[in-house]
C-alpha cells in the first residue's frame, strides 16, 4: 500500500471547511425518566423501612451465634520406621578446600593518549571505584591502560564490573594479576 504524507498535504482548492453542526437540544424525556427512576427507588427504600417487622429488624442487627461443633481429635498415624534410623545415622562427607586462582585485575580500557585514559578513570571514579593508569610500551607503540584491582576473589571483580555496566562502561575484562 502506498504511503501518504498527511503532514505536508495541502487542501484542494475550492473545498470549503465544514460548518460546525448545531448543538443538540437537551434530552428532557431522558432526564424526566431518570428522575422518575431515582424517585421510585427512594420511595421503595422508604416503604420498606416504614413497613418492616421490628422483631426481624432486631434479629438482623444481632445475628445469632453459631456454635462450632467440637472437633474430634483424630489419632495420628504411626511414624514410619526409617525415622528412628535417621536419628541415629551419621553422614560422612569429604570437604575439599577450593584453591583460589590468585588475585584478579580488571582492565577497563587501553588508550593511545593519556587524556583519554584520564577521562575513563574519571568516569570510573563517579561509580565510586578507584582505578589506576599504567603506561605500557609494546611493538605497536605506547598504550595507557586503565586498571582496577587487585581483587582477592573473582566475585568481587564481577561485582565492580556490574557497577560499571550500570553507568554504561561495558568494555571491562577480568584477568589474573600480572
Amino acid at each position: 500500500m502506498a504511503q501518504h504524507d498527511y503532514i505536508n498535504k495541502t487542501p484542494k482548492k475550492g473545498q470549503k471547511k465544514k460548518q460546525p453542526t448545531a448543538q443538540k437540544p437537551f434530552p428532557t424525556v431522558l432526564a424526566v425518566f431518570a428522575l422518575l427512576l431515582i424517585g421510585g427507588f427512594a420511595y421503595g427504600l422508604w416503604y420498606i423501612k416504614q413497613n418492616a417487622d421490628p422483631v426481624k429488624v432486631q434479629q438482623a442487627q444481632q445475628p445469632a451465634k453459631i456454635e462450632a461443633p467440637a472437633e474430634e481429635k483424630k489419632a495420628l498415624p504411626r511414624p514410619p520406621p526409617f525415622i528412628k534410623d535417621m536419628e541415629q545415622a551419621t553422614v560422612n562427607a569429604e570437604v575439599r578446600e577450593i584453591k583460589s586462582k590468585g588475585p584478579f585485575q580488571m582492565q577497563c580500557g587501553s588508550f593511545r593518549t593519556y587524556e583519554q585514559a584520564e577521562k575513563r578513570k574519571a568516569r570510573i571514579a563517579f561509580a565510586g571505584l578507584i582505578s589506576e593508569i599504567r603506561r605500557t610500551e609494546g611493538s605497536n607503540g605506547v598504550w595507557y591502560r586503565v586498571r582496577l584491582g587487585p581483587y582477592d576473589k573473582k566475585r568481587a571483580a564481577e561485582s565492580d564490573k556490574n557497577r560499571l555496566k550500570r553507568i554504561k562502561i561495558v568494555d571491562c575484562g577480568i584477568w589474573g594479576w600480572t
